[in-house]
């Protein structure tokens, strides 16, 4: 039960921290005192949803499995590229929102060009991003190196839109199927040089304003939820000890009873960290053949993504100033490395169950007046295509329960274009910001203008 996990001091909700995060100028913020009214261009909630490695073609061989539909897939032809587009059935809950845009990724070596990525195939595979790059580029608008976590070119810190979205009174999180300490939320709440310095994201959030963090990682279960000996990667032995003894700000929960219980609880904690009993992912690395067909091995007993997220929204919800939420489906990427077309399956799926989840906490619990929903990937993995000669591409095709026949072109990151989908207030403004123009996807913006329109939406400290 809730009642008997272990919590810390908790800050009086609507009053926000100051910034520990080195930032010191421009980030500290007094409470703003009162409710924020939301307008189109500053709403008073925003979501974003990441789907990792998540390209066109991942949304699709997912869609093919469940419905036998896809949405957007196309036939692409001449020398000088132009697309037909095949039948389009919107099956997954954001493929039907308002604004459906594309969005270039490269990292600060990389580029995108829309010719080029259609006419020569392997263009996207050179200089690719990272998800830690990816991840501070959508998070502060700033491209950088690979590897690099809430930090610039030079290795120094750049504001991220959770420090932004604290300092004007608003209650953050970030949510992840993956470590908790992994690339994709790391860069959203952290600032290391180095995407591989977990223990040390770890410390970055407990000495942040982060009212909720979530995911995979526990340094005392296996990928199979099976308890094994002590392997502190993702945390320090010090701050595990400290978060599951009460002595940080943070109420600790870990078991997959309590973790569910917070989606529905009246009461729950101000700040909560939770960490799922699974050592990787949810679901991705549980015992199994990687190229068997989705669901052949049984599922990990650990909440879902879904249920994280929609635990997260009931603590971050009850801020009178609102709310700044990342959901990462991570695993989507660790199975695109994998080339496992039936796992990918799988963690798209889940990320399409989280992001109806928040649908229906906005149209329960707030509205798209005052809330905007963004669901994007920080990069395409895999390359993904349907069968064909090496190195070309042939779109999918399906029927329903059954898996796509497809081609990995690669088991690494690319710099294809990845689908944007937003909803609610201020999503024209990623409209505005789309002044870029592929000859089969059509207008796109860039991941930094993504992050560019959360800053706007959030406004300025007031000091």
């Amino acid at each position: 039960m809730i009642e008997h996990v272990q919590q810390g001091p908790a800050p009086q909700r609507g009053h926000r921290r100051a910034a520990a995060t080195g930032l010191a100028v421009g980030l500290v913020a007094a409470s703003l005192g009162g409710c924020s009214t939301p307008t189109d261009e500053h709403p008073r909630n925003i979501i974003v949803l990441i789907g990792d490695g998540m390209g066109y073609n991942q949304v699709d061989l997912a869609s093919l499995y469940q419905a036998g539909t896809s949405d957007s897939q196309v036939v692409v032809d001449g020398e000088r590229p132009s697309a037909s587009a095949l039948p389009r059935t919107p099956t997954q809950p954001f493929e039907r929102f308002d604004v459906r845009l594309a969005v270039s990724t490269y990292s600060v070596a990389g580029s995108y060009d829309g010719t080029l990525a259609w006419t020569d195939p392997a263009y996207v595979d050179r200089a690719p991003t990272d998800s830690a790059a990816a991840a501070t580029a959508l998070a502060s608008g700033v491209k950088t190196y690979d590897a690099a976590i809430g930090v610039g070119p030079d290795k120094q810190p750049v504001e991220l839109v959770t420090e932004r979205a604290a300092a004007v009174g608003k209650a953050t999180g970030v949510v992840t199927s993956v470590p908790f300490s992994h690339a994709t939320p790391a860069g959203f709440a952290a600032h290391e040089v180095d995407r591989d310095s977990y223990r040390a994201i770890t410390a970055d959030y407990l000495a942040s304003d982060l009212d909720v963090i979530m995911g995979a990682g526990h340094p005392l279960y296996d990928d199979d939820h099976r308890r094994v000996d002590e392997q502190y990667k993702y945390i320090s032995t010090a701050d595990w000890l400290a978060l599951t003894t009460g002595d940080t700000p943070f109420t600790f929960l870990d078991d997959p009873s309590d973790l569910a219980a917070l989606a529905t609880a009246v009461d729950p904690p101000d700040r909560v960290f939770g960490v799922a009993q699974v050592a990787s992912t949810l679901q991705e690395r549980r015992t199994g053949d990687l190229q068997a067909d989705p669901y052949a091995a049984p599922l990990n007993d650990v909440p879902s993504l879904a249920t994280l997220a929609r635990g997260a929204l009931n603590v971050l919800g009850r801020d009178p100033d609102g709310l700044l939420l990342m959901v990462e489906g991570g695993a989507i990427d660790w199975a695109g490395h994998d080339n496992s077309a039936g796992r990918l399956i799988e963690e798209a799926l889940a990320f399409d169950a989280t992001v109806q989840a928040v649908v229906t906490w906005v149209e329960h619990e707030s509205s798209w007046d005052e809330t905007l929903v963004v669901v994007t990937a920080d990069h395409e993995t895999g390359h993904l295509t349907g069968p064909g000669p090496e190195g070309g591409w042939a779109p999918l095709t399906g029927t329903r329960g059954q898996v796509a026949a497809n081609t990995w072109q690669s088991d690494e990151h690319t710099n294809s274009l990845v689908p944007l989908f937003a909803r609610g207030a201020g999503a024209q403004q990623l409209v505005e910001r789309a002044d870029a123009s592929d000859p089969v996807r059509g207008a796109y913006l860039d991941n930094t203008e993504v992050a560019q329109v959360v800053l706007d939406a959030l406004g300025q400290p007031r000091g």
